[in-house]
């Protein structure tokens, strides 16, 4: 395993040629990227073959994002990283697998890698798939993108407000593709319902219902020796040092649902774990998806001891500048309603999860779509009328993206902003009290301590922005 020297003179060569404008794409006049993918233009473009680094190779990207990626003909996933080794080994020998199934040939083409620098720095690879813990999302998209390569992220896009808008002005200063994998987006009753309610089918939209799972908490952890194969320093990144327990980190020796997700260090719980699709998707709905609310209060129950100590149960009301009222509570049925003056419209996943370890499991003969008036779920959008962007392949459409180079589904600051309305969410909860919000500055309005929030500390050497 690399030592955090090595991390820390790949980082400062990186830095150097970027600077130096080696590693960096810029933007033409026309504002069209000046760099291209090798596979689209270079010496595959007969095949328009797209060559993908997958960094971050734990569930999500097993169970989701590399089979996402791999069943389509013009990608081929030729490194993986990670930044404990022996994930790192399985997941080019899983993806090994797959290809000589595939070809019906033994196939060794897959490059593993241990600092995602080092992998930016392989001229290659034209895009990466970043699917790590939420608190290093940011900092990788950005390395990525300054490293001229196109971006499917996992969401949610950040951990703080700030290093979302870091990470949003890098994709538009560099004109990257980055697509947030917000993947209901390309389900279609998620976006037949936005289409329903933007054509006004439940009247005029009052009140937006929007249901999440909860966490529980946990035991005290005592602290453990750190694997051999971890870099837990760099694991860590720009969060405060805490000791090593594996219940903090990912199991050593499954891909069940890793502890990470439920310590505040590194996310901030369900809020933007799931509230990030939903919210999206009630964006969506609304025509908010470049704002956000004006005012947000509630309040969320926290765990007073042990490990985990993500918010549990909660419940909070935001108002956005339309007029429209948003309710996001653990009470609340898992999904999204929308009501209206004449109407209502509820749409969840049904029988759909991306994970065997999601944590709202699959329940025989769930309607993904209902309605007060079943006619409703009928109703044909006209060709004159709101239609919104079509995909049913989210992975997919990144990569028609790369190769059009249009904007894909889920772009950056789109993700950013229902990020960034989660997190305002999340802080009212920890200050027990109403904010008011400013989406075009994104600042909260006289009220430091708010505004104290939109960031955190960072530690040395893993800067964001």
């Amino acid at each position: 395993m690399e030592n955090n020297d090595s991390f820390n003179a790949s980082r400062r060569s990186f830095l150097k040629k970027a600077v130096a404008g080696t590693v960096t794409s810029g933007l033409a006049i026309t504002g069209f990227p000046t760099i291209v993918p090798a596979a689209v233009l270079g010496k595959n473009a007969p095949s328009n073959q797209i060559n993908i680094g997958a960094i971050g190779t734990g569930r999500i990207s097993r169970d989701h994002d590399m089979p996402g990626i791999w069943k389509h003909e013009q990608a081929r996933i030729m490194a993986v990283c990670d930044l404990d080794q022996k994930r790192a080994g399985q997941a080019k020998d899983l993806v090994n697998s797959y290809y000589s199934k595939k070809t019906n040939k033994l196939y060794d083409g897959v490059k593993v890698y241990y600092n995602h620098l080092e992998l930016l720095l392989n001229k290659d690879i034209d895009a990466v798939v970043i699917s790590t813990p939420d608190h290093q999302h940011a900092y990788i998209g950005i390395h990525a993108v300054e490293a001229g390569k196109d971006v499917y992220l996992q969401k949610p896009a950040s951990l703080t407000i700030a290093e979302g808008r870091s990470l949003s002005n890098a994709v538009h200063r560099t004109g990257r593709i980055l697509q947030i994998g917000s993947q209901q987006r390309s389900s279609a009753q998620f976006r037949y319902a936005a289409e329903l309610v933007r054509n006004g089918r439940i009247g005029q939209l009052k009140t937006v219902l929007v249901g999440l799972p909860g966490d529980p908490a946990g035991e005290e952890e005592p602290e453990m020796p750190v694997p051999k194969n971890l870099n837990y320093d760099a694991w860590l990144g720009s969060t405060p040092y805490v000791y090593y327990t594996e219940k903090r980190v990912h199991p050593q020796n499954d891909y069940s649902r890793p502890g990470w997700l439920r310590c505040e260090q590194f996310g901030a719980g369900m809020i933007t774990g799931w509230g990030s699709h939903h919210v999206d998707c009630a964006h969506w709905a609304m025509d908010t998806e470049y704002t956000g609310p004006v005012e947000v209060g509630g309040w969320a129950e926290y765990p007073a001891q042990g490990l985990w100590d993500v918010h549990g149960k909660f419940r909070t009301e935001a108002l956005y500048e339309n007029g429209v009222k948003m309710i996001v509570s653990n009470d609340l049925p898992n999904g999204i309603r929308y009501e209206g003056t004449e109407g209502w419209i509820f749409v969840t996943r049904g029988d759909y999860s991306v994970t065997a370890s999601d944590p709202v499991a699959k329940k025989s003969g769930t309607k993904a779509l209902e309605a007060s008036n079943p006619k409703l779920l009928t109703s044909k959008i006209g060709p004159t009328e709101i239609h919104l962007y079509e995909s049913s392949d989210h992975h997919g459409n990144w990569l028609e993206s790369i190769k059009s180079r249009k904007p894909p589904i889920a772009p950056i600051e789109v993700g950013h902003r229902s990020c960034s309305t989660c997190l305002i969410h999340q802080i009212a909860m920890k200050l027990k009290r109403k904010v008011y919000w400013d989406p075009v500055k994104e600042k909260f309005k006289n009220d430091d301590e708010a505004n104290s929030m939109l960031s955190r500390p960072q530690r040395y050497p893993y800067l964001v922005g």
